[in-house]
């Protein structure tokens, strides 16, 4: 009992942290709306009562689907550049601009290009929240909580692709744009009582500042624990000093090629490439033609809105469990049930060819609400938790920044490829290939991935 009460989010001393890991989830729930606006439209768009002027075909819905991949890399490279330098807080501040014109192009759109545009900014926005809103979390958040804060970030996506369904699904095209730019304006708001993260002020030299964070995030405003905070503080000071006298020298190409380093780079390749070649991410953005393929009697939208609510009690599970049963296990049981569920599904699209299955058409959704559950209790819910724990301190917000640069470049072919292979390759085959893919990041995380519960965020 007193464990539970340990890791609650709601104790004295962490509801600031809490309440900074809402307001900077504003802007992920708001990329999760952008997300899962596409799937619907889709449908929208593609039929002859169409809210726009102008017609859309396969090669352009593929170009619509990976121009968020490409946009995703820009806003990684952007943020890699600007994060040691500028600052979390900089970093935070400057996605609203661009998640505000998302809705503004899509209002707008008069031909396709207003949609790349709008996509590519989606993808801008999550590439530089992916980074700097983890890191953000991680060093404002205790070490017993880290886990379930940082796990909130997918949470947040994922209600707002959730969002994004029903409203894309329920409201006229033109109506979306209106209520979503609410969101840019709220969250540059409300970033504005969150003080920039002690341990980076720290390495700025700015003690006083510092301070004032910590205590901030630790809910100390009196004289009650004041003591014990001083006490922390000084222990967060000379962790970060002591790092500083470590990293001293400036970083290097050896830094990157180091043991330790090697071994966490080749866990976020595989990491990645799991993520993205086991499908997972291109069924929430294609999940309407999935079903559509499927053969389900379930009407697409409603079915989709459905896997929606799925990815919401996936992460929130993580939530609640990544700080006990630690990430290791999360991961492990993700990708063996997301292999063996794209294997059953692709079964049964295979065997649904030949045979008479119409009495089990609702088959499809319960196999992809099980992979979409155990896809989001770990591959997608702890996906960015689990790397930023993996790289050494000196390296790590590089080493993240370039492995989140991989993982766009991924999602850029698997968007970009995924309606391709549903239509030349089938349904069967696609959900084979994804299977297959969900079964060798079982095997290497079963091998090689490393338990990274409680570790510190200042010191390896």
């Amino acid at each position: 009992m007193a464990g539970i009460f340990e890791n609650s989010l709601l104790r004295h001393k962490t509801r600031y942290q809490l309440l900074a890991t809402v307001i900077v989830n504003i802007i992920t729930f708001g990329h999760g709306v952008g997300v899962g606006w596409l799937s619907p439209t889709l449908t929208k768009i593609q039929t002859p009562d169409s809210p726009l002027d102008f017609e859309v075909n396969l090669a352009e819905i593929s170009w619509l689907g990976s121009m968020l991949g490409l946009g995703s890399l820009c806003g990684n490279l952007t943020i890699a550049l600007l994060i040691e330098r500028a600052g979390r807080k900089f970093c935070l501040y400057l996605m609203a601009v661009p998640y505000a014109c998302i809705w503004i192009l899509i209002y707008c759109a008069s031909n396709v290009y207003f949609l790349y545009a709008a996509r590519f900014l989606c993808g801008f926005t999550g590439g530089a929240g992916y980074v700097v809103v983890p890191i953000f979390i991680s060093e404002v958040a205790d070490s017993n909580i880290r886990g379930a804060l940082t796990s909130i970030v997918m949470l947040s996506v994922d209600l707002g692709i959730l969002a994004g369904y029903i409203l894309s699904t329920y409201l006229a095209y033109h109506v979306v744009p209106f209520l979503a730019i609410i969101l840019p304006v709220a969250y540059f708001i409300a970033n504005m009582m969150l003080p920039e993260t002690a341990p980076y002020l720290l390495k700025k030299s700015q003690l006083s500042a510092a301070e004032n964070s910590f205590n901030y995030y630790r809910n100390q405003r009196n004289a009650i624990g004041e003591e014990t905070s001083k006490d922390n503080f000084e222990e967060l000071r000379t962790a970060v000093l002591a790092q500083q006298t470590r990293n001293s020298t400036p970083l290097s190409y050896k830094d990157l090629i180091t043991k330790p380093a090697l071994k966490g780079f080749a866990a976020s390749i595989v990491l990645s490439t799991g993520y993205q070649f086991s499908g997972v991410f291109s069924f929430i953005n294609y999940m309407s033609d999935i079903f559509k393929a499927s053969g389900s009697i379930v009407d697409v939208n409603t079915a989709t809105i459905i896997i929606g609510i799925v990815q919401i009690v996936g992460v929130y599970t993580s939530t609640i469990f990544v700080d006990i049963v630690g990430r290791r296990l999360l991961m492990l049981i993700s990708t063996m049930g997301v292999g063996i569920g794209c294997i059953a599904f692709g079964c049964f699209t295979y065997f649904a060819e030949s045979y008479d299955l119409s009495d089990f058409n609702w088959l499809p959704l319960v196999l992809m609400i099980l992979i979409c559950y155990v896809a989001n209790i770990g591959l997608i819910g702890i996906f960015f938790l689990v790397l930023v724990e993996l790289f050494p301190v000196k390296i790590r917000s590089l080493a993240t920044s370039i492995s989140v640069i991989f993982l766009s470049v991924l999602v850029f072919g698997t968007l970009k490829l995924f309606p391709l292979m549903l239509h030349y390759w089938g349904i069967s085959i696609t959900m084979w290939f994804s299977a297959a893919s969900g079964l060798l990041t079982f095997l290497y995380f079963w091998l090689f991935l490393q338990e990274t519960k409680g570790k510190s965020m200042i010191e390896d």
